[in-house]
């Protein structure tokens, strides 16, 4: 396998670079409170500039404002903002998971009306999926969608853990419009207008001290028939795709998210006793091997999709590494400097209490892990308390969301 860029992948690289090296003055900080205003609109700002750019949505069709390249570009573009030192695109969930699914499932109306806003970050978008009792088994959604006959459905329930929530624009909701079906088949998907009457927002405080993730709750709020995306009780088969673009950004962003063996080892190298330390040593190793093992799996799943290939469940164990690979570097630096590394001026300290949120995003680890241990190695399933859907069938859905 020849891991370096084609004549035509580093001609783009060049580009790529000089267009960052010629605008990175007018970027802003790489992080921020997400609750001031001030900061949200200068990320917006940058995000129209980078989309401007070409440099938001590669992989979007060019008829919706994206460039039409592939996943290899856009692993480029992510590894050359990465090494600028400048932000990429602040609405990730919208252009990354949401907005592939609007152009997957979504009426042609819903396309030409919504995407080109959300690529310019004009409107933010969030992924409004789990809830206090349904998170991994996201089949289990309560939030109901009752369908007023009018022409409109009226939305009631609670929804958790949603990013970005309190300055959105719009949100990717799935809801139960069937009770009486199997779990999986009563599901519908709507787009939410957040500023809608009847829907509110409240901001979860975290350990960093900001409230990044919200509960939004929704009480009779009214939704025009239009706000359907991909069909009446088809809304699992829509979700899959959101969950598979989710999977993918998490497990193959780990060098834009900056955990990188070769960061944290420049980190601790000034320091002459813990550099020594065969036990610090140890484990800065591991955590590498495992870093390096995911973005070499990732070639793979680039190499697959550059070829049309569907990526499977597995893709749920870079996810799963990643994670657990950054935090176990979290924890080495806490041990090497101590409480300094939870000082707010450190560039450690949001890492840390970052992290162990987002063991849950796209999928809690045990979750995961048993989709692996079933679909992939073909490992007997759990006992569950229904009867479940064939994992033929489920296949069938991802393989049918993805060609769509």
């Amino acid at each position: 396998m020849d891991l370096n860029d084609t004549p035509e992948q580093a001609a783009f690289r060049t580009e790529v670079r000089g267009w960052l090296e010629a605008n990175k003055a007018d970027a802003p900080p790489s992080s921020g409170d997400s609750g001031d205003s001030a900061y949200i609109d200068s990320r917006r700002a940058w995000q129209r500039k980078l989309a401007e750019g070409g440099l938001a949505g590669l992989t979007w069709p060019k008829e919706f404002g994206g460039q039409g390249k592939g996943p290899i570009e856009q692993v480029i573009v992510n590894q050359e903002i990465a090494a600028a030192g400048v932000p990429g695109i602040l609405d990730v969930i919208g252009i990354g998971m949401l907005g592939p699914c609007i152009i997957a499932h979504g009426s042609e109306e819903q396309k030409g009306k919504y995407l080109g806003p959300m690529l310019h970050g004009d409107e933010v978008w969030c992924q409004l999926f789990s809830e206090p009792a349904a998170g991994s088994d996201l089949a289990a959604v309560q939030t109901r969608a009752k369908d007023n006959g009018d022409g409109t459905y009226t939305l009631n329930g609670q929804k958790v853990w949603t990013t970005n929530a309190q300055f959105s624009s719009y949100g990717l909701l799935l809801a139960r419009t069937d009770p009486e079906q199997h779990k999986h088949k009563g599901l519908t998907m709507f787009m939410v207008d957040m500023s809608a009457p009847g829907v509110t927002v409240r901001g979860l405080r975290q350990i960093s001290g900001e409230a990044e993730f919200n509960e939004v709750f929704f009480d009779d709020v009214v939704v025009p028939a239009e706000y359907v995306v991909g069909g009446v009780n088809n809304g699992w088969g829509t979700a899959l795709t959101v969950l598979m673009y989710e999977r993918l950004t998490i497990g193959l962003g780990s060098e834009g998210f900056g955990y990188r063996g070769d960061r944290f080892a420049r980190a601790i190298a000034p320091d002459a006793a813990a550099s020594q330390d065969p036990v610090v040593r140890k484990r800065l190793g591991e955590i590498s091997t495992e870093l390096l093992a995911v973005r070499f799996t990732g070639y793979r799943t680039l190499t697959a999709l550059s070829k049309g290939q569907i990526p499977g469940p597995e893709s749920g164990l870079a996810k799963v590494t990643t994670v657990n690979a950054a935090i176990a570097a979290g924890d080495l630096l806490a041990d090497v400097f101590g409480p300094d590394a939870l000082q707010e001026e450190s560039e450690w300290a949001y890492m840390i209490s970052f992290l162990p949120g987002l063991k849950s995003a796209g999928g809690t680890e045990a979750i995961l892990r048993n989709t692996i241990g079933e679909r992939v190695l073909g490992l007997p399933p759990e006992p569950r308390l229904d009867k479940g859907i064939p994992f033929s069938e489920l296949r069938a859905k991802e393989k049918e969301a993805v060609s769509a």
